[in-house]
Formats: structure tokens, C-alpha cells, sequence
């Protein structure tokens, strides 16, 4: 799996790359660095464990509890909850650890773990880099120093996690939700029962579907990455909206009444201006990243609004929010950060936020999303490049420049390396599809030539 942790916990494929020895071994591992960081210090540590209904999230769990219980963790088994639930109660509950078992959008034979550091919030990279070091170290022969008799750490099932999740969900509500009629896709995922459960006592009628998970149907064919279903829902139930989440319901987009995708950028806009309304935007600025579409930029800064844009993952964005203070931030993806409210991107409540919106406006989901106009972007994949010479080789430069000389103000180019292939994004936005569509193919022939 090369380095195990990647911008979002440690993924693979569930019993091959991502084994029970490889999910104990990491807890144990996480306990002992957390307890050398001075985490533990005075107390005895508390850790909070959930998950989302992936079949393999069943053993991956088993062995996360033993493996934080044999290095002397308490552990508070919450079971199936969304990751922005596991986050939230890590925080509430003053616990010293929280562990999400989940592949968020991957499809089901995967899984992941995902640490969170007290007060709910993501590792840090260095701790992370210290957790997969000692682990290494460990798993060649090194042996553990394992309490014993009293020492061990304590298991319980938390069955009221669910309840207080809801109830923190409810409570931060600017308003009810009475008169909206609202479709959830829960993608056979973590908030099958937590977002119907929100939705309804806010007020709103709501139509459930994708909320039937078996363990092997999360994603599949449903939730934020397949939204027909949705589409067709919203249509068919003559509905206000409709709400999709992912597996791990960290994200959210959303349906208006005509069936039409609004996605994170809109999303994002249409909460930017409500929070400046309430006086809850910090700065007068909302955080984004380098993929956001222009529309959006454009939008907010003829809106007053600042736009400061990170790299591309939502763990940047927080970076950024929590560096500066700012209070809204998220992706195109629908990962939406609330940054009084939560400590990562949580679907449910900005799915909550959004149909308050509706609610206290008494305008339709297409005429907020309007604020801003999505330009035409268009992404190629370039394979079989040498990635590392996108900053340096002069033959792109140029192409570059060219293309951004006849996009002008209302046109942007993007090429980025994948992180994890051997390939470079090509990425270009214009008013125009056709325009776009023939500036990208035209630049990504000259990536293969310049860097093939």
C-alpha cells in the first residue's frame, strides 16, 4: 500500500490490503504514541469507535477495540454512525481518541480507518508519520509493553450516541423545517437512520431512499456519486429538494425541485450568504479549493465575499479555516465544513442548513443556487506521464499561457499531478462547453508530447 496513511486515514481493500493484523496493530500503535504525546496524561483513556455498514467493518471493528483495549484504552463502541457523528461525540464526550471505520464513496469491498485526535478533530501528520513508524517497528518483532489485571482497557456499547448526535444536529438549527417536503439518498451508508431521523423532528415530510444497508449495497448506485435516483425521486414526489450523502455521509449535494444536480460550489454560496446574513461568517470569507469552480469565485466576490482557495482535499480546507479563523470552507465534492458546528465535513447538518435556508426564505433550492452560475469545466486525464516535470518543462509554460490569453477573465486553466497515479489532470474552464472542451484536448495533447 506504499505509505499507509493517506489525506483521508489509512484505505484498501477490506481482508487484503486493510487486515484485521493491520487495523489491531495500528490501534495499539496509536494508543502508545498518543500516551508518549502527553494525551493520556493523569487519566485513564477513553476512546470512541464507530463505523460505517460495510460487512468487513464488522471484524475491522473487532480488532480496532481489541487493539486500543489491550494497550489500556476504555473504548465506547457507538456503532454504525456517520464519521462527522464519530467526530462529534470524540468531542463531546471529552473522549482522548476517536476511530471511524469507513471508505466514505469507495465502493463496498473496501474500508478504511481514520483517527481523530481529542476534541474531534483530524490527527495531525506528524502523529500520523509517529503511528505508522511505530507500528512498523512493532510489527518486526519489537515487542509491546501490555498492561495487565486492572490495567486493560474497559469495553462498552454506547447506544446513546445516537440520540445525542441528533439532538446536537437539531440544536445549532437556525430555524424548523415545517412545509418542506425533502427526498434523502443515504447510500446504503452510515446516516440511514441518523439523517431521516434529523430531518423529521426539524419538521420536514421526507421520502427515504437508499436507507436500506445489508452490509454489501453501501454506494452502490446511489448516494452523492450516482444522484438519477435522486433525480428522479424528487421529481416523482413532487418534493422541494433532495438531500444525497456518501457512505460515511461526510458529504452532501443536492436536488432541486426540477430534478437539477446543485453541488458543493452552490452549496457553499447559498450557506456563505445566509452566515453573513446571521453575522456568522468570519472574515467575510469563505475557504475553497483550486477546483472550485470560477462561477463560484465570481459569484462570491461580486457578493462582497473573499474566496481563498487550498489544495485539493477537505483536510486543507480545514487547515486553512482553523489557521484563519474562518468559519465556512468545503469542495465541490459536497464536503461542507460548519466550523462552529463541526470538526469535519458533515452531510446531514449541512444538508439541514440548506433546507432551513429554503424554509426561512420561502424561495425554491434553483432560485438560491442561482446566486452563482457554474461555467463549463471540462477534465482530462493525461496517463503515462512524468508527472514530476508539470512545474518545469517550458513546451507546457507555453501552452499555458496561450490558452489563458484566449480564455481571458472568463476562463481558468489547471493542470495538477495525480497524488496517487502516474498521471496529470488536465482541467479548464470557459463560458463556452465547446470551448472548453477544445482548449482542455488541445493542452493535454501537449502534456503527452512534453512529458510522455
Amino acid at each position: 500500500m506504499g505509505r499507509l496513511f493517506g489525506t483521508d486515514g489509512v484505505r484498501g481493500v477490506a481482508n487484503a490490503d486493510l487486515t484485521a493484523e493491520l487495523a489491531l496493530g495500528l490501534s495499539v500503535a496509536a494508543a502508545h504514541v498518543l500516551a508518549e504525546a502527553g494525551t493520556f496524561a493523569g487519566h485513564r483513556p477513553t476512546a470512541v469507535v464507530g463505523r460505517d455498514p460495510r460487512a468487513s467493518g464488522e471484524f475491522l471493528e473487532a480488532a480496532v477495540v481489541a487493539g486500543l483495549a489491550s494497550a489500556g484504552v476504555d473504548v465506547l463502541r457507538v456503532g454504525v454512525l456517520p464519521t462527522p457523528a464519530v467526530a462529534y461525540l470524540t468531542g463531546a464526550l471529552g473522549a482522548d481518541l476517536g476511530v471511524m471505520l469507513s471508505a466514505s464513496h469507495n465502493a463496498m469491498p473496501d474500508n478504511g480507518i481514520k483517527f481523530f485526535a481529542r476534541g474531534g478533530h483530524k490527527l495531525a501528520d506528524e502523529l500520523e508519520d509517529r503511528i505508522e513508524r511505530v507500528y512498523e517497528q512493532h510489527r518486526t518483532g519489537e515487542p509491546w509493553e501490555r498492561p495487565t489485571g486492572a490495567g486493560v482497557g474497559r469495553v462498552r456499547t454506547y447506544e446513546e450516541g445516537f440520540d445525542k448526535y441528533v439532538a446536537h444536529l437539531i440544536g445549532v438549527l437556525p430555524n424548523r423545517l415545517d412545509g418542506l417536503k425533502v427526498v434523502l439518498d443515504e447510500a446504503h451508508g452510515a446516516a440511514a437512520r441518523v439523517s431521516p431521523e434529523a430531518f423529521t423532528r426539524a419538521g420536514a415530510e421526507i421520502v427515504t431512499i437508499g436507507a436500506e444497508p445489508d452490509g454489501l449495497n453501501i454506494n452502490d448506485g446511489c448516494g452523492s456519486t450516482h444522484l438519477d435516483l435522486l433525480k428522479a425521486a424528487v421529481v416523482e414526489h413532487g418534493a422541494d429538494l433532495g438531500i444525497a450523502h456518501d457512505g460515511d455521509a461526510d458529504r452532501c449535494l443536492a436536488v432541486d425541485a426540477q430534478g437539477n444536480e446543485v453541488d458543493g460550489d452552490q452549496i457553499l454560496a447559498v450557506l456563505a450568504l445566509a452566515m453573513r446574513e446571521a453575522g456568522t461568517l468570519r472574515g467575510n470569507a469563505v475557504v475553497g479549493t483550486v477546483m472550485s469552480n470560477l462561477g463560484f469565485k465570481i459569484a462570491m466576490e461580486r457578493e462582497g465575499l473573499q474566496v481563498v482557495q487550498t489544495g485539493v482535499g477537505d483536510r486543507y480546507v480545514l487547515e486553512s479555516m482553523k489557521e484563519h479563523g474562518y468559519a465556512l470552507g468545503g469542495e465541490q465534492s459536497g464536503h461542507v465544513i460548519i466550523l462552529d458546528h463541526a470538526t469535519t465535513g458533515d452531510g446531514t447538518l449541512t444538508g439541514l442548513m440548506l433546507a432551513a435556508r429554503l424554509a426561512a426564505t420561502g424561495r425554491t433550492l434553483a432560485d438560491l443556487a442561482g446566486v452563482m452560475e457554474r461555467l463549463p469545466q471540462v477534465l482530462v486525464n493525461v496517463p503515462d506521464v512524468d508527472k514530476s516535470r508539470v512545474s518545469t518543462s517550458a513546451e507546457l509554460t507555453s501552452a499555458v499561457t496561450e490558452a489563458e490569453r484566449e480564455l481571458g477573465t472568463t476562463g481558468r486553466v489547471l493542470l495538477r499531478p495525480s497524488g496517487t497515479e502516474p498521471l496529470v489532470r488536465v482541467m479548464v474552464e470557459a463560458a463556452d462547453i465547446d470551448q472548453a472542451r477544445s482548449v482542455a484536448g488541445r493542452l493535454a495533447d501537449v502534456v503527452k508530447s512534453a512529458l510522455g
